[in-house]
């Protein structure tokens, strides 16, 4: 290399030469990023190595390279954009599976092509959220497929990290969809007709409703493939992809049996196509970052400008394990020592909310039956004439929806003093209140374990303080109370929040999450998530070395997401400070002594409208 060339340079010139003989395309151009990376048109943004080019820096920006690469070479954006489903979930399976072909392909004739995707792909994993995932739902159902997929064309098994969630999904993905997973590999070359494949494993996992009308008989498809070949001779100048899409397309349908027709790239217009080739290289279509929706809406959403250094340290504890039972029932005491004036007020608010509720689940009657109670308005009826049929009543219920609701509570510093110890006693009152109403509760709270990022930026010290690390501290969410869980076994609990030195810093966006996802997994029909907090994300540790707009800016894309596309209803109170400027349905009160009653009246308001 030129003497004055630096290390980091004379790897982005040799990075950039394989890149442009992999893609085929001399005027591709790439450079490095401490942002996530992504394509767009011929510009490749790949991660930042350290000055020092350590090994693994090196080998996760040769693997996004190679991937990048792979796409403008072996992808049509025109061809993805015909078969793509237009639901977001369904989508982000499909383009999963589309990168772990135009990966394969390039694993499978350039072994060192293959070793620098399979280290970006580890690398991937380990901060995925498969790797966190407890049940089925929690598993993103893009990034499971995507490996599957993988490991059928390469014979690569999935990442050690992310195999305890493959495997809560993996049976069901096999049983229902294993038989079109099996005959991907057998139209690797073709897009087309891969793109045709992998719609029916859409459809064999329900994430797209199958197309009636296009289905035919094997006799159609043989007369549908010779009409087609009677038309490519007539059209000797069309587009060689175009021609060679369609051919692959009847192909596969005649060697699997495939039932289902699908269109012919001629079949779109020129406005159709030219939107799909402006989508080529976007970040929905690169597939280089992990995607997130899931069904039901229990995952992100298909790119969040935001990750962690490291979640080794995250924990979610149940009360009951941050303090024995002897100091839980002291703190307990405390906490309504110090709240006996305002309990009252709050339990007549509570008992307002029953009545509400108890309106809703009022009983009515069908008069004039056969059968049932005697009514007592038609008695001189039943003495003139007791063989008369039509003198009883039956009592029937009215429908009300099965509803849970979450309290997500702010566990931060700022909030010590009474604003914890109101928010505490009036989720316990709502609590108490809502099971005698039939409705679940969840209490939550969420805070960080320790102040200025403990073991997570200790960690970072010792990496060498790599820029731009993203979320830099050790989370810590809590259960207080179960949905399933009755109200005295769990009252004890919420004496925790009067515990010194529990109260810590605020990541709000994690935590809304976290709660919003354990919502999700649950059975009732309505879900409500309130969250009570006193202020934006705040966490000195992760602020230090980012934007500082980075925690609020992740808040926003979450609250949007949830309130846009999710099934849960989102509510915020803000305890002196505005959160009407991050939620549409929120209210802001200056003096906690007004939460308890805000609590009741946003709920109460929320169910005359269900």
């Amino acid at each position: 290399m030129p003497h004055n060339d630096s290390p980091l340079e004379a790897f982005r010139q040799a990075l950039n030469g394989t890149a442009r003989a992999i893609a085929r395309e001399p005027e591709l151009e790439l450079g490095f990023t401490a942002d996530p990376p992504g394509t767009v048109g011929k510009s490749v943004k790949v991660p930042m190595p350290g000055r020092t080019l350590p090994e693994r820096d090196v080998a996760e920006a040769r693997g996004y390279a190679d991937a990048a690469a792979l796409k403008l070479r072996h992808h049509n954006a025109g061809v993805h954009a015909r078969h793509a489903p237009a639901d977001d979930i369904a989508r982000a399976v499909f383009d999963a599976a589309e990168q772990a072909r135009v990966e394969a392909l390039g694993s499978r004739g350039m072994d060192g092509v293959r070793a620098n995707l399979g280290s970006m792909v580890e690398m991937r994993m380990r901060t995925d959220p498969i790797t966190r995932a407890r049940n089925r739902a929690e598993v993103p159902l893009g990034t499971a497929l995507g490996l599957i997929v993988r490991e059928r064309l390469t014979g690569q098994a999935p990442p050690e990290a992310a195999r305890e969630g493959l495997k809560l999904v993996s049976e069901w993905i096999e049983a229902k969809a294993g038989k079109d997973l099996d005959a991907l590999g057998l139209v690797l070359d073709d897009q087309a007709a891969f793109a045709a494949l992998a719609t029916r494993v859409l459809e064999d996992l329900e994430l797209v409703e199958k197309d009636v009308e296009a289905e035919r008989d094997p006799e159609g498809d043989l007369e549908s493939e010779g009409d087609q070949q009677d038309q490519g001779d007539e059209s000797e100048n069309q587009d060689e992809d175009q021609d060679g899409g369609g051919e692959g397309e009847a192909d596969i349908r005649v060697e699997q049996g495939d039932a289902e027709g699908e269109q012919t790239e001629s079949d779109f217009t020129e406005e159709e196509m030219a939107e799909g080739e402006d989508g080529l290289g976007q970040d929905g279509e690169d597939g280089m970052m992990p995607v997130r929706p899931n069904r039901p809406l229990s995952d992100l959403p298909p790119h969040f400008d935001y990750r962690t250094f490291t979640d080794k340290y995250d924990e979610v504890v149940e009360a009951t394990e941050l303090c024995d039972d002897a100091e839980l029932t002291r703190l307990r005491a405390y906490l309504d020592q110090q709240l006996t004036h305002l309990q009252s007020a709050v339990t007549k608010l509570a008992n307002r909310l029953q009545r509400r509720l108890m309106a809703q689940q009022s009983r009515s009657w069908d008069f004039d039956q056969e059968e049932g109670i005697l009514d007592a308005a038609r008695l001189a009826r039943v003495i003139v004439n007791p063989a008369h049929s039509l003198s009883y009543k039956i009592e029937r219920d009215t429908d009300f929806r099965d509803t849970i609701v979450t309290l997500l509570i702010d566990n931060s510093g700022s909030m010590r003093g009474r604003p914890i110890s109101i928010a505490a006693i009036s989720a316990d009152i709502l609590a108490r209140t809502l099971e005698r109403c039939g409705v679940k509760v969840e209490i939550l709270g969420f805070t960080t374990r320790a102040w200025k990022g403990g073991q997570a930026r200790e960690q970072w010290l010792s990496a060498g303080r790599p820029a731009t690390p993203g979320r830099l501290n050790d989370l810590r969410h809590i259960v207080y109370k179960q949905a399933d869980e009755p109200w005295r076994r769990a009252r004890k609990n919420l004496g925790l929040m009067m515990r010194e030195g529990l109260l810590k810093e605020n990541i709000d966006g994690e935590a809304l999450l976290w709660a919003h996802n354990r919502l999700i997994a649950r059975p009732e029909e309505r879900r409500i998530l309130m969250v009570i907090s006193d202020g934006a994300p705040v966490d000195d540790s992760t602020l230090s070395v980012n934007s500082g707009t980075y925690l609020e800016r992740h808040l926003r894309q979450v609250i949007g997401w949830i309130e846009d596309r999710s099934p849960v209803e989102l509510i915020a109170i803000g305890i002196g400070h505005d959160v009407t400027r991050y939620y549409q349905r929120a209210v802001t009160i200056m003096d906690a002594e007004q939460l308890g009653g805000t609590m009741i009246e946003q709920l109460a308001g929320l169910f005359d409208t269900a």
